[in-house]
């Protein structure tokens, strides 16, 4: 999809026309012009030149947005260049600001003819006394100096008539020219008059004047297309704000030599230095030193991230202590940096859906409004009026008529949702993912890397009798070192951290030779002259005999979600149990409170993975899920979103290469920043800082702005729907309300700036919802686990579990004739006797519960 900068556009009429324009290209998929950002994205084959020829057909201008020109054409840019100077948005308020205040000098002499004198009879100089052809001819002067002032309203509005596309600004020029044209003719027939001596003629055509309408429309629409300015520049402050942080220089090492360049000379490959307090200049990874760097700036997580040789880091991230020496990864528009902005531009540029009836609203409207306004003429016209009053009941209905508003409520929101967004590092790729997001009512959740850390670790060790804890650490350590397995590499983790001893000769005694991996099972090798072995119980079974305590423990251990990893050692032929190390994939800290979150918003989670069973039911209680979806393979992920989707709109939140196929099927997918890029590239949403309770706050943040856009555009429809009719004059026979010109104008010149006020108050949203407390749930389930003699097959355990599972008070059964044991989980407490009577029935032996 590539993205255009459009100019000429001043109202949602104009990018209805460019959109309808470029949409007819042959070659063209999709349009999407943005009225708030002057952009345009288009999908599809057709030329560039053959697009941006279209656009100028329509009577607008466009050029390849990044500085490519496109037919000839000067690129303008809607945020700030890549080098330095004013963003497009703070120009044109400075441009309309001085257009104002030009207006109002020359108005204020205006008014106090016009009114002043005429109303209230305040002085004039003496050669003004009698003389009203003079004071006619000088509101004439004054007026065409504003209009002067304001000529650009009469150039795009006339040229948007002449291509067949009237705007905002042709009702503008239309209002105020027949004001003036009228006022000039007044001004002719009083000429006339006083030739002929009809003084009386005179004073009656001097209060038919409507300069003053003529030149204070322009004057009140300059009011609020300068508020509008302004208000539009704060709704792109947040990307404004990611474009400044962008480095201007950096030092590269050359020669040994520190040498400052500027950014764009910095090459993939080139070494560069970072001093305390400098902003790193460009993507890269740490040859030499070590640092905290603040990345708040990326991803909104204010704790700086410890740096040391081999780490990663990221242009606009500032270095807070030590000296770092790096090499570029990534440099221009690869950087990370770079890419957020274009994301958050992109999501800018793009259409919501909601927009789609204000899109059809606005294609009519302009040609709508002026024949109303012909007929609103005609009808008083034949009621009888004369012909001021039938030119103020006209122009009033022209100024009053905003099509502005109904443009800017959806594209003022979706800038402002997403600079929010971005701030805290949640980045929505379109304009239809932000509004999606929040219509989610099942959110599924991937367990590795997700929920959980992604990264296992040693949390049990249960030595054997007479074998300490370290005696099995050292042991297993030593063994699992040669290993590649990540549960090896969280033993090995675990003891150099831990257990390391720092002394070379006695870590020399701790040396498998020998080594050899049996899949799927476990390890072998020989230290110190002894087979050592390690792997699952299974496995350890065929050379050592297990004590039943060492089952009970392993059997707890896997209750909880936890890997036991046995390890056993040769002794006099015969093969003795070390111990088990318990390793599992730890929970993260805030998972548990994001899912409440999400629970207390009405929605219903998910937990997916292709864990056992077991394990995921384990996580899932931790956690607290609604359901639980166990061994299911990275193909297999997709299936299951496609069957939820059709019980409602889903969220699929992954962060692996596997979970891709299911964030592509999902409504909406959200990537785990800290995921790979395939994860990433097929999200919908991009959370930067890897905390899950950004998931909640996505939803919040895309409630509150549809939220917004709905009210903007409630604001936008009904201030026409009461407005015109009440410039007409539909109002007069049956209560006498009447609307001057003026106020008219006055109250044009507010809706786009109230529209855009609202948006603004996104910035209030409190996306984290701070002010409220979540109580996770406990884990109150009750576990009773039952010994039982009798069991010898795999049909002894499914007729316990049966029979266990038949009781109201029971949730699962997990029943063991290999331990001989049955770990009950009950939703309901129930006496001990009823779960013997139970088994027992079956004709096995309980020999006791815990």
């Amino acid at each position: 999809m590539d993205k255009y900068n459009v100019t000429g556009m001043t109202c949602s009429a104009c990018s209805a026309r460019v959109e309808k324009a470029v949409s007819n290209v042959g070659g063209v998929t999709s349009c999407q012009v943005n009225l708030l950002t002057n952009s345009m994205m288009v999908d599809g084959t057709a030329d560039s030149g053959t697009i941006v020829a279209a656009v100028e057909k329509a009577g607008y201008g466009a050029s390849l947005a990044g500085g490519r020109s496109a037919g000839g054409n000067t690129s303008h840019s809607g945020g700030k260049s890549s080098g330095s100077g004013e963003s497009e948005a703070d120009k044109e308020f400075g441009k309309m600001k001085k257009r104002l205040v030009a207006s109002v000098i020359i108005l204020i002499p205006l008014m106090y003819i016009s009114m002043g004198h005429m109303m209230w009879n305040w002085p004039l100089p003496s050669f003004f006394d009698g003389n009203h052809v003079a004071m006619g001819l000088t509101q004439m002067l004054l007026t065409i100096i504003v209009m002067v002032i304001n000529q650009r309203f009469f150039v795009s509005g006339f040229k948007g008539a002449i291509h067949g596309s009237p705007n905002m600004d042709t009702l503008v020029a239309m209002g105020s020219g027949a004001s003036f044209i009228y006022s000039v003719y007044v001004l002719y027939a009083m000429t006339a008059a006083q030739t002929a001596g009809d003084g009386e003629r005179v004073m009656t055509l001097m209060h038919d004047f409507y300069f003053e309408s003529a030149a204070m429309i322009l004057a009140l629409i300059t009011v609020g297309k300068t508020l509008e300015a302004y208000s539009k520049g704060r709704t792109t402050d947040a990307l404004k704000g990611l474009m400044d942080l962008a480095p201007k220089t950096a030092v590269l090492i050359r020669d040994g030599e520190e040498v400052t360049v500027d950014i764009d000379e910095v090459a993939v490959g080139d070494i560069f230095a970072v001093r305390p307090g400098e902003s790193v200049p460009v993507d890269g990874v740490v040859l030499e030193g070590d640092s905290a760097v603040d990345e708040s700036a990326l991803s909104g997580e204010s704790i700086p991230v410890d740096k040391t040789a081999g780490s990663r880091v990221s242009a606009a991230t500032i270095n807070q202590s030590g000296y770092l020496k790096c090499r570029a990864t990534q440099v221009g528009a690869d950087t990370t940096l770079s890419k957020i902005i274009d994301m958050v531009s992109d999501a800018a540029a793009t259409k919501a859906p909601i927009a789609k009836l204000a899109d059809k609203v606005s294609g009519v409207f302009v040609p709508v409004v002026i024949l109303i306004a012909f007929i609103t003429m005609i009808v008083w016209i034949i009621v009888g009026k004369d012909a001021g009053y039938v030119l103020a009941r006209g122009i009033s209905v022209l100024v009053i008529s905003c099509p502005c508003a109904l443009g800017l409520a959806t594209p003022v929101a979706i800038m402002v949702g997403n600079g929010i967004g971005a701030k805290h590092g949640i980045l929505f790729k379109t304009a239809t993912a932000l509004e999606e997001t929040g219509k989610s009512s099942i959110v599924v959740m991937d367990k590795t890397g997700t929920i959980t850390k992604g990264e296992p670790v040693v949390t049990d060790i249960l030595a054997a009798e007479n074998v300490s804890g370290d005696e099995l650490m050292q042991k297993a350590a030593a063994l699992e070192k040669l290993s590649e397995h990540p549960l090896a590499r969280a033993v090995v983790g675990y003891y150099s951290e831990n257990y390391q001893t720092g002394d070379a000769q006695k870590d020399k005694n701790y040396e498998v030779s020998d080594f050899k991996a049996v899949a799927g099972n476990g390890l072998m090798g020989s230290l110190n002259g002894r087979k050592i072995i390690g792997g699952n119980m299974d496995y350890i079974k065929g050379y050592a005999d297990v004590p039943e305590t060492m089952k009970d423990s392993a059997e707890k251990v896997s209750q909880q979600g936890k890997t036991p990893m046995f390890f056993a050692e040769e002794a006099d032929g015969d093969y003795r149990v070390l111990g088990i190390i318990g390793v599992a994939d730890t929970v993260k800290e805030d998972s548990a409170e994001a899912i409440c979150q999400l629970q207390s918003m009405g929605l219903s989670v998910v937990m997916l993975t292709g864990d056992n069973e077991r394990t995921a039911k384990a996580i899932g209680e931790q956690v607290g899920v609604d359901r639980v979806i166990a061994g299911v393979r990275p193909d297999g992920k997709e299936s299951v979103v496609r069957d939820l989707m059709q019980k409602g709109h889903v969220i699929m939140v992954g962060d692996g290469i596997n979970d891709a196929p299911a964030l592509t099927r999902a409504n909406i997918g959200i990537a785990i920043g800290a995921g790979t890029d395939i994860a990433i590239d097929a999200a919908d949403v991009v959370l930067m800082k890897s905390e899950l309770t950004d998931v909640p706050a996505a939803i919040r943040l895309s409630r509150a702005t549809v939220k917004n856009i709905k009210e903007n555009l409630f604001w936008a429809f009904i201030y026409n729907i009461i407005g015109i009719p009440l410039a007409a004059g539909v109002w007069i026979p049956i209560f006498g309300w009447t609307l001057n010109p003026m106020f008219g104008a006055f109250a044009m010149s507010l809706s786009s700036f109230c529209v855009v006020t609202n948006a603004l108050r996104l910035n209030l949203t409190d996306i984290y919802d701070k002010n409220k407390r979540y109580r996770i749930k406990e884990d109150k389930v009750m576990t009773k686990t039952m010994k039982i003699e009798g069991m010898m097959c795999g049909h002894c355990e499914a007729r316990v579990k049966k029979s266990l599972e038949a009781l109201d008070q029971v949730q699962e059964a997990v029943v063991s004739h290999e331990t001989g044991t049955a770990v009950v989980t009950l939703k309901a407490d129930v006496d001990d006797s009823v779960l013997k009577k139970t088994v027992e029935d079956q004709d096995y032996k309980v020999t006791s519960i815990q």
